[in-house]
């Protein structure tokens, strides 16, 4: 029995001073990765490289995004990677508060 059935997903990808948002219907059993690439967002943003970033849906990560299949309404979110590790961001703020009460 072939399964004919088409879902309905988003693919998002934002930078500071700019977001785009496509709406894809892909065949049911689409894969996170599969949707990304379909996007098309590589072309308008070409610092992306959709066969490799890192992609959630709904805002929690995906560590298998070529084995994940997107369910009816799901949204894809590709990831920007981080400048700065937020645990060493931490680390500098606490030292620097520590600083200033020592010198109280």
């Amino acid at each position: 029995m072939e399964n004919n059935k088409t879902i309905h997903v988003e693919v998002a990808y934002a930078l500071p001073d700019k977001q785009r948002i496509v709406a894809l219907e892909l065949p049911a059993g689409t894969t996170v990765r599969a949707a990304a690439m379909q996007s098309g967002l590589d072309k308008q943003f070409v610092e992306l490289d959709l066969s490799s970033v890192d992609l959630g849906v709904f805002g929690k990560g995906v560590s298998k995004p070529e084995e994940q299949q997107l369910k009816n309404g799901d949204r894809v979110e590709i990831y920007r990677p981080l400048i700065v590790d937020p645990k060493e961001v931490r680390k500098q703020r606490a030292a620097k508060v520590k600083a200033r009460k020592a010198a109280e």
